[in-house]
């Protein structure tokens, strides 16, 4: 009785963080959204309900899924690559490590982003983040389950594997940490429906446009660019930057037709054609 109580009383607890979450989220997007507007979007606009219920359920996910595979990744890792030189990583300064995370994290997430459009099988699962005609920053989380795993995993891959993360197998390590909250408040700012640009430093730093060009259905020339959720330069370094002076897209959304209820979104991508 106590173990299914202990679990119960962590859902709850879960649930209520990313409630509180999510009021922060909107008192700070809302707002801005509706002052640097760049498309008049209603606030409870078109799939509003399915994108909110991805909200909560892509809170859990990552929680749910990534443990045991790192767990299995750190372990490998520790078997194969001498032990001297993951004690040397860990002797690095934090400040250090935390940036250089930041950098090879989302290489290693611009691979496994790009993976989703190239590969049959991943797309089906990540055409449900480009399905989305209307673009906000509550499009950040409309992922399957599947998808979200992936790409977050393969950014994960390059930081333990250099020992950036957990060096030394300790449960507490700073460095993924604030890579996960760093990338998760970018990902609702790149997503967001703002008209911010910032010059110059769009090649280093990615920005709203440089997103909103990412999921444009505006021809064949112009999709599958800007894979990058941070650093646009990752991008030019690989020939996928795509971003052209004063333009935004025309029309957001594939061309494909995905089903609008939430549980056809998370059965049909399981299922062959």
């Amino acid at each position: 009785m106590q173990e299914p109580l202990r679990y119960l009383t962590a859902i709850v607890v879960e649930i209520l963080r990313l409630s509180v979450w999510l009021v922060l989220l909107a008192a700070v997007f809302v707002p801005l959204e509706r002052i640097w507007g760049l498309h008049p979007l209603k606030l409870f606009r078109k799939a509003f309900g399915v994108d909110l219920a991805y909200y909560f359920l892509s809170g859990f996910v990552p929680r749910l899924l990534l443990p045991l595979p790192l767990t299995v990744l750190a372990a490998a890792l520790h078997r194969m690559v001498p032990a001297e030189f993951y004690y040397s990583m860990a002797g690095i300064s934090i400040w250090l490590r935390i940036p250089a995370a930041l950098v090879v994290g989302d290489a290693g997430a611009y691979w496994g982003h790009r993976w989703s459009h190239e590969i049959p099988l991943l797309w089906r699962f990540h055409a449900i983040h480009h399905s989305a005609e209307e673009i906000d920053w509550l499009v950040n989380t409309r992922a399957h389950p599947v998808d979200l795993f992936f790409v977050r995993f393969c950014g994960l891959v390059p930081m333990y594997a250099l020992g950036l993360a957990q060096p030394t197998g300790n449960q507490f390590d700073l460095a993924p940490i604030v890579v996960t909250l760093v990338g998760t408040a970018w990902g609702f700012f790149i997503h967001s429906n703002l008209t911010w640009r910032f010059g110059w430093l769009e090649t280093l730093v990615s920005s709203p446009a440089f997103h909103h060009w990412h999921h444009t259905n505006d021809g064949p020339d112009r999709i599958n660019k800007n894979y990058a959720a941070m650093l646009p330069w990752v991008d030019k370094a690989f020939g996928t930057f795509y971003l052209p002076p004063g333009q935004w897209p025309v029309k957001y959304g594939i061309d494909a037709k995905v089903p609008s209820s939430l549980h056809e979104q998370l059965v049909r991508p399981l299922l062959s054609d």
